[in-house]
């Protein structure tokens, strides 16, 4: 692992700090906040690759090199699947950085993120998953990656092999149940590339029935945590503390099989929910939304 430094003082100059603006009648603001900070990776000369969540709502889109250099940039691509965006800047800013794979678990990583503009922060551990995902949001990932390193900086950044190519997307910091975190697979980006930069989005891929709630595991079902204001779950009146049991005919034990049945509705078509409120027995009916239309 002693490496990883050295490597990192090369993928560097790939690694650029966000700065994001986002009206407040946005409906991320919500939980996300009007003003973030993110990490993110040249791909390309004039292509930054980062996470979703940090661009959602953009109004404006500030990108600084480690070297202190900013411009402008616009989110022209999103894949909510995945969790994945795309920034388009000016060429210049700085080199793109290779693309790898990840091997399995075992094999030695590092994270790079940004802390402020022009600091970068480098953290080295070892992939010690790769495998299902799944979130309380309305996401799951067939193939997520875990490392055994805590994010340093701010989401977005790369997760790298120690031949330095990026093998991730930092999403997530599971630092609250062990010093670990999470990576979107580059694999992802990678697929979809030549899609998401001619439509902003994954049109071959059938879209997904959203909800708009918020879910764990409960006793005897998925508890609801909490509803989106003006979502379709809250339109239809789910609330907060619901359990979860049902799905059209399938019985809900687990947020795999909830968010399994419920993708295999599309937006705008009727689902079933079966839960139980106060332990009283309801039936509520939800006409599905396209989370992408809410939040563009």
């Amino acid at each position: 692992m002693d490496a990883a430094p050295q490597v990192a003082q090369q993928v560097v100059w790939c690694s650029v700090h966000l700065e994001v603006r986002v009206p407040p009648a946005h409906p991320s603001v919500l939980t996300l906040g009007t003003e973030r900070m993110g990490s993110g990776t040249l791909v390309e000369e004039d292509l930054v690759l980062t996470v979703n969540y940090v661009t959602l709502g953009a109004a404006s889109v500030l990108v600084t090199g480690p070297h202190g250099r900013r411009v402008e940039g616009e989110v022209v691509a999103r894949d909510f699947d995945s969790g994945l965006a795309l920034v388009r800047i000016p060429r210049g800013l700085g080199p793109p950085a290779p693309l790898g794979e990840a091997v399995g678990p075992g094999q030695p990583v590092f994270l790079l993120a940004s802390t402020t503009a022009t600091a970068r922060r480098v953290r080295a551990g070892l992939l010690t998953e790769v495998g299902p995902f799944d979130a309380t949001w309305e996401y799951m990932l067939d193939r997520a990656l875990k490392a055994s390193a805590p994010n340093p900086g701010f989401g977005g950044g790369a997760l790298c092999d120690l031949a330095g190519r990026v093998v991730g997307v930092v999403s997530l910091n599971l630092a609250e149940v062990a010093r670990a975190s999470l990576a979107i697979p580059v694999d992802l980006y990678r697929a979809g590339r030549d899609e998401l930069l001619r439509h902003g989005r994954i049109l071959s891929r059938a879209p997904r029935a959203w909800l708009g709630l918020f879910s764990q595991g409960g006793a005897g079902g998925l508890l609801v945590v909490a509803v989106i204001p003006g979502s379709p779950a809250a339109r239809a009146g789910v609330r907060e503390g619901d359990l979860l049991i049902g799905l059209d005919v399938a019985r809900l034990t687990s947020r795999r099989e909830f968010y399994t049945e419920l993708w295999k509705h599309r937006p705008d078509e009727p689902v079933l929910l079966s839960l139980l409120r106060g332990g009283t027995p309801k039936a509520i009916e939800v006409v599905a939304g396209d989370r992408a239309r809410f939040y563009r």
